[in-house]
This record gives structure tokens, sequence and C-alpha cells, in this order.
């Protein structure tokens, strides 16, 4: 399990509007020489030691110009609030919980580390568990660890079917978000347009003139796998092209090599849309040992735009996948559940948040061969 401690500073009422008087050589250190605590923020603002504490658990009825002066005598002090006595006055641990699956890959790492900027930039640190596995029992000891741990809400990564209904059974009494998957309960879930991203690309090979579109797919039960494949499909149905049977892979490279070597030697194939840029590259490859050019033989559509995907030779046509927007997204819903949750007993309306995705054009596909 990774940790990210943050810096909660927050918010404040009364007086002190024009800020925190000159201290001389008592900054970040009060007068005995100790490291400074709440009563010297208080001198330093002129404000009573309630109102820095309404300004550390974000009370409304704080004036903006009062908040500014204790923040401001804070930061002069070096002052960082105790998170457990901000956990005593508020109820809250100011902890939140992360489950993920799959981890490395790039996808939900960078889903995780959007998650960790914001929580940290709202003043929140995260507990995150990485399973191997998909199983039941995996995810609700990930559940009860989260919960022993006084997360105040958890965010679910969970891009397979079976994590999510293994989530509804051991259904958490804290916040939840989830996603990719729902558990049909209206709990908030956020996700890319996955159907979207695969119909941008089959919708560009097919109008530079290939006849059909070959599909790579990523594997069965990941939903954005059997999201894109059902969309590609449809797709290629929609348009009255011939469709092949999809070549199922792991997401790795090495899948998207051996594969692609099933391809290589079919003069029909001139076009291939792969579920993800790792098993792209992996075609890449096998089509460069075949003598195959890309995209003068070949035109070839990967998804995600991972950063090398720009720096590969050819530069490689992709899905971009706003990653970023979606780790962000989760954990402002997950904030709003919790603000909801203070203020009513009422559960929170049901939410759906899907993250557009766009296609870049790069070096990776043309006009089909004559």
């Amino acid at each position: 399990m990774s940790r990210s401690t943050t810096d909660g500073t927050a918010a404040g009422d009364a007086g002190a509007a024009g800020g925190p008087r000159p201290t001389g050589s008592r900054s970040r250190r009060n007068f005995a020489g100790a490291r400074p605590v709440m009563d010297d923020v208080a001198r330093l603002a002129g404000v009573s030691k309630q109102t820095v504490s309404r300004v550390l658990n974000d009370n409304p009825a704080v004036r903006p110009e009062t908040r500014e002066a204790v923040r401001a005598a804070m930061r002069t002090l070096g002052y960082r609030p105790s998170r457990s006595a901000r956990s005593l006055a508020s109820g809250r641990t100011r902890m939140l919980g992360v489950i993920s699956f799959d981890a490395a890959r790039y996808g939900p790492a960078s889903t995780l580390t959007a998650i960790n900027t914001a929580a940290q930039d709202a003043g929140y640190l995260v507990s995150s568990i990485a399973l191997d596995t998909a199983d039941r029992d995996t995810v609700v000891q990930a559940v009860d660890r989260l919960s022993a741990e006084g997360a105040d809400g958890i965010i679910a990564i969970a891009p397979q079917r079976p994590v999510a209904t293994a989530l509804a059974a051991a259904r958490p009494d804290t916040p939840l978000v989830m996603l990719d998957n729902g558990l049909g309960d209206g709990t908030p879930v956020v996700s890319s347009d996955f159907r979207a991203g695969a119909r941008l690309a089959t919708e560009h090979l097919l109008g530079l003139g290939h006849s059909t579109v070959w599909h790579i797919a990523g594997p069965t039960g990941w939903t954005s796998a059997d999201r894109r494949a059902a969309s590609w499909r449809d797709t290629l149905t929609g348009a009255g092209a011939p469709v092949h049977e999809p070549l199922v892979g792991d997401w790795s490279a090495d899948s998207g090599y051996a594969l692609g070597r099933r391809l290589v030697d079919r003069p029909d194939v001139t076009a291939v849309f792969v579920s993800n840029d790792q098993m792209a590259l992996g075609l890449l490859r096998a089509l460069h040992e075949a003598g195959r050019s890309v995209p003068d033989d070949v035109s070839v559509v990967g998804y995600d735009d991972i950063p090398e995907a720009a720096h590969l030779l050819p530069p490689l046509t992709t899905i971009r996948t706003d990653y970023s927007e979606i780790g962000t997204r989760s954990l402002r819903l997950l904030l709003t559940q919790l603000d909801d949750t203070a203020d009513t007993e009422e559960p929170p309306a049901e939410s759906e948040q899907v993250v557009p995705v766009e296609l870049i054009v790069r070096r990776s596909t043309g006009p089909a061969p004559h």
C-alpha cells in the first residue's frame, strides 16, 4: 500500500484583515523556540484560537479577509496543523482510500497519479491498495482494510466486471466512486468514452479507403476492451464492411507482436485498430520484421496516446484518453459526496460522468494501398 501525505491547510472568521503583524525572529518558531502551535497562529493573526480552528475546518462562516490573515500567519510561522486534531474536530480522518487493479499499466497508473494530486490539493492523503486478482475475497479484504484505517471515502478503479461485482457484495459504509464499472445502485461512476474512441478509430481507417478494419482486442472481461470491440464491430456493420473475428491480446507489447505475426502474411490486412498502444507497438515490430511498410502497406491505430506514441517509427495514430481528467473528476465526485453526507442523511443522486476522447492523427495511417 502506498501513501502520499498532504498539507491540509484550509480556510477562516473575525479580525486581522490586514494580515499578520511583523514577527522578526519568531518566524517558524514560537517564543520558546519550539514548533509553532495553534495559539501562536492566533496571536500572530490577531484572532481567537476558535477562529483558527474554524479556518482549519473550512467553516464557511469565516470572513475571507480573516481566513487570509490566518493562512498568512500559518505560512509565516511554518505551522502545519495536526491531522489528529483536525480529525477530532471534524469527525473525519481526511484520508481517502483507492482500490486499483493492474496499477502498473499506463491508464490505471495515470489515473492514480491524478487522484493523488487532486487529493493533495484538497488537503487529503491517500491510502491505495493495488489488487493482483479480481476475486471477491481479495476485494472484500481491501475494503475492510481501508475501512479499518478510517478512510472517509473510497475510489475503486474497477476495469473488470468481477471487481465491481465483488465491491457490490462488500459495499462499504463510506462514500464510494467507481471507475469504468458501476454497481447499478446509483453509486457515482466515471469512465472514458470507450465506444466513441473505437468508432473514431474505425471510421478514420474506413475514411482512408480501407475495405475493412481488423482488430487486436484487449482481454475479454475488461470493460474497456469489450466496449471498444463492440463499437468497432458496430461501426463496420453500419458501414457494410466485412467483420473478421478480433484477435485477443493481454494488453502487452508481447501479445501485440505475437498476434501481429498472424496477420503480416495476409495481403488483405491493410488496416488494424489495436485496443491499446502497447499492443500496437508489438504489431509495428511484427510488420517491420515482415517487410510490410506502415502506413504504405498497413495502417495502424492504437489507443491511449501513451507518452511514447509520438516518438515511435512511424509516430502512432491513436485515441487520446484524458486519464488526468478521469482521476480529477472521480476525486471531485467523492468530495461532493462527503460534503453532502455532512449536511444531510439523504444519499447522493445517481451520477455517471463520461470523459470524452480524441483521435490523434499521426503518420501510422494513410490511404489504402492500390
